[in-house]
């Protein structure tokens, strides 16, 4: 049985958006409820990218680690460690609630298993009295992981040689953590007026694997592989950074590690996401 209406989600909320109505035996629609999970997945990553942080690697950077410990006369970082100790207590406090009502064992005080456990909950807490204050506490807490996670608000990630006939130029996506970026974002760096909407990526990522110009047929070199990390195909593909860590996991996309970080082979990514756009 529905439990009211109009969706309470934290997506829902405010900005004089309109609510949307909640999915059967839940108090938020489908798409706070997909957010909701997502969110959870994605904490446990924030999680560990604050304690890279904390552990000596700039935000948001591929500097390779060290032996011997900390970086001499590296200051304390207070907002990767307060966010990393909110964590703890906010992921425990709804965990609590959980094993308190559901008689469940209580899970290890970890974030990765506490997420887990609330991820394996979470139609019971969608369908929840405190399923708004639920929804608004984890999305507020991944904002929070984001600001600290990842501080500096724009990066440029490079995709290969523009597809655009007889231009040697290299593509371009500017991304601006915690916000969407409007207009064109991905930029060819030789010419300006070669630009075109994120969500042309994979249609832009074909043309220049089969070394084709757009429209045209000029041969263009491109590198055999392109490697992404999990924030840069969430701006792509337009998709949850929760979303796409569960697709990494289930669909078992090849990744490579540098200096504690994960990226993803685009071609195992654009695959998974066209067979998902087909299914709809």
């Amino acid at each position: 049985m529905t439990v009211t209406a109009l969706c309470h989600g934290e997506g829902c909320r405010g900005d004089g958006r309109a609510r949307r109505r909640t999915a059967p035996g839940s108090r938020l629609c489908r798409a706070c409820r997909e957010h909701f999970g997502a969110g959870l997945a994605e904490l446990a990553h924030l999680y560990e990218e604050c304690g890279r942080i904390l552990g000596g690697a700039a935000p948001g950077s591929l500097r390779e680690r060290t032996t011997g410990g900390d970086f001499p006369g590296l200051p304390f970082n207070a907002g990767a460690a307060d966010v990393r100790a909110r964590m703890v207590s906010v992921l425990g406090s709804w965990s609590g609630l959980v094993v308190q009502e559901r008689g469940f064992a209580s899970p290890p005080r970890t974030v990765a298993a506490l997420a887990a456990f609330l991820i394996r909950n979470a139609d019971w807490l969608a369908a929840h009295p405190a399923a708004a204050e639920a929804s608004e506490e984890m999305a507020r807490l991944v904002r929070a992981g984001r600001r600290a996670a990842f501080p500096d608000p724009t990066r440029t990630v490079r995709l290969g040689t523009c597809p655009e006939a007889g231009c040697s130029g290299g593509l371009s996506l500017a991304v601006r953590d915690g916000s969407r970026a409007e207009g064109p974002s991905i930029v060819c760096d030789a010419a300006p007026d070669h630009r075109w909407g994120s969500e042309r990526w994979s249609e832009l990522s074909r043309s220049m694997e089969n070394g084709a110009a757009a429209g045209a047929g000029a041969p263009v070199a491109v590198p055999t592989e392109r490697w992404l990390a999990a924030a840069d195909i969430a701006r792509l593909w337009h998709a949850p950074v929760g979303t796409v860590y569960r697709l990494a996991s289930e669909e078992g996309w090849r990744r490579r590690n540098r200096s504690g970080r994960t990226y993803y082979s685009e071609t195992d990514v654009r695959a998974c996401f066209s067979r998902r756009a087909a299914r709809r």
